[in-house]
């Protein structure tokens, strides 16, 4: 047996302690990531984490796919990410009112709040009320006009029932003493198409899918939910400035995991996420949706878990004031 030296059996050791130790990593770097989101293609949070996997595959060095699982106003998409093994591979693009709203609102098998924890916050901002072009109102008080002399016919869509756009709707019935009636859908590009085709008459809908049908003359927008007008849409008025101060509502949307992820594994996608969302050609294109996206001092996970403890009491208080009843 050839002699081996005490240096060179160490070097091997450590050699292959190294192996041992980048072979999960390697192994890990060959696996496909899965980002659940549970709205239909076309939506607006398909649209984000289409925009997010692109360079998220690229900083990761591994694939990465949107899974789109709609309905149950998120409940089925947040199901399938709960019940995936929690080892990394599985994490979900949702709007924090999944997690602020929908427990007042659908009846869960799991606790959102506890069972789930929010890791990014991509981006956000205010919702904007569309309708139809055809419709004989211009601008938000012709549209109240209309809507109260209708008696009853008049009709509003969300992208999910107890979601924001959902209550939205039922505050703007509230303020004005109108009886529109409530269309839930399964995301917002049916419910988009519904209004193009005068099936449906108005809805607070996410910039991202809007946009493009504002733009193209498809869709008149009427008032944006932001405190600021959006540079998106210079032209059109917030609620506040209409008067409708107590409407003022944003939306935001994160990545979130499980707790019991490794912490390890939970600060290497944050860090990815970052840096995706740093770099200019996605901050241009989330912005031309209307997201407002903040990487110079992202709020912290234990940050965006107290402003959802916060919203969620406060949409409580908000459907407690209307006495809205689930439908």
């Amino acid at each position: 047996m050839p002699y081996i030296s005490s240096s060179s059996r160490r070097t091997a050791l450590v050699a292959l302690a190294t192996a041992v130790a980048a072979g999960p990593l390697l192994a890990q770097n060959t696996s496909t990531l899965r980002l659940i989101v549970g709205v239909p293609p076309g939506s607006s949070t398909d649209v984000v984490a289409r925009v997010l996997v692109e360079s998220l595959a690229k900083i990761l060095a591994q694939p990465v796919i949107v899974e789109n699982k709609p309905g149950g106003s998120g409940s089925i998409a947040t199901s399938a990410f709960l019940t995936a093994p929690h080892d990394g591979q599985t994490w979900l693009l949702a709007v924090n009112g999944f997690f602020a709203e929908a427990p007042h609102t659908v009846k869960l098998s799991f606790d959102p709040m506890k069972d789930a924890k929010p890791l990014v916050e991509i981006g956000g901002g205010g919702l904007v009320l569309v309708g139809d072009p055809a419709l004989p109102a211009k601008n938000l008080r012709e549209l109240v006009s209309w809507a109260r002399a209708s008696k009853g016919k008049a009709t509003f869509a969300s992208f999910s029932a107890g979601s924001l756009s959902h209550v939205l709707g039922l505050l703007l019935n509230k303020a004005e003493g109108l009886d529109m009636l409530h269309v839930p859908y399964k995301g917002s590009p049916p419910a988009l198409q519904e209004i193009m085709g005068g099936m449906v008459n108005v809805m607070f809908d996410a910039p991202p899918s809007s946009l493009p049908l504002i733009r193209s003359g498809k869709l008149r927008a009427f008032a944006v939910t932001s405190a600021q007008r959006m540079d998106a849409l210079p032209d059109v008025p917030t609620l506040a400035e209409l008067g409708y101060k107590d409407m003022t509502r944003t939306a935001w949307l994160g990545v979130w995991t499980t707790p019991d992820v490794p912490a390890a594994v939970q600060q290497r996608m944050r860090n990815s996420l970052l840096q995706a969302m740093d770099q200019p050609s996605v901050q241009q294109r989330l912005g031309d949706f209307g997201f407002t996206v903040n990487t110079k001092a992202p709020a912290s996970p234990e940050q965006l878990s107290r402003q959802l403890s916060a919203e969620y009491a406060a949409i409580g208080e908000t459907l407690k004031s209307i006495n809205y009843k689930p439908d």
